[in-house]
């Protein structure tokens, strides 16, 4: 019996990253946002964001260039995290990056008045987490 011993592959394109079919992306997160931990802004996974139409000069990289085609409407940065699968935190850096350079543009979901009872929608909830349970 041979076994197949994993393998690692770069997918098409240039800047593509590397990944391993079992370690899975072989640059680790905090090297992608060069070891910060903190965005330069605030930013929470609601946080809307969007492309302003403008390249950074001084970004480059396969995963600033992934994060801004995410973008060409507004896009919550929960999203976006899962799409480039990063860390919320790495993501976040990223994001604070491209809004700095003027590349993106960023909304903070309004905050619910302290008046305003907050209701939530049990259907909705079980809706999400049955998604959820689907996906793994």
């Amino acid at each position: 019996m041979t076994v197949a011993l994993p393998r690692r592959q770069r997918p098409p394109g240039p800047d593509a990253p590397w990944v391993d079919d079992v370690a899975g992306r072989l640059v680790r997160p905090y090297t992608v946002s060069k070891g910060r931990t903190r965005p330069s802004a605030h930013f929470d996974l609601m946080t809307m964001v969007r492309a302003t139409g403008r390249r950074p000069a001084g970004l480059q990289g396969p995963d600033y260039d992934r994060v801004l085609g995410l973008c060409d409407g507004p896009v919550p940065v929960a999203e976006i995290a899962a799409h480039i699968r990063l860390p919320a935190a790495v993501t976040k850096v990223l994001l604070a990056d491209l809004v700095d350079c003027g590349a993106l543009t960023a909304r903070t979901p309004s905050a619910v008045s302290a008046g305003s009872a907050f209701r939530t929608d049990r259907a909705l909830l079980e809706a999400v987490l049955h998604g959820l349970r689907e996906r793994l």
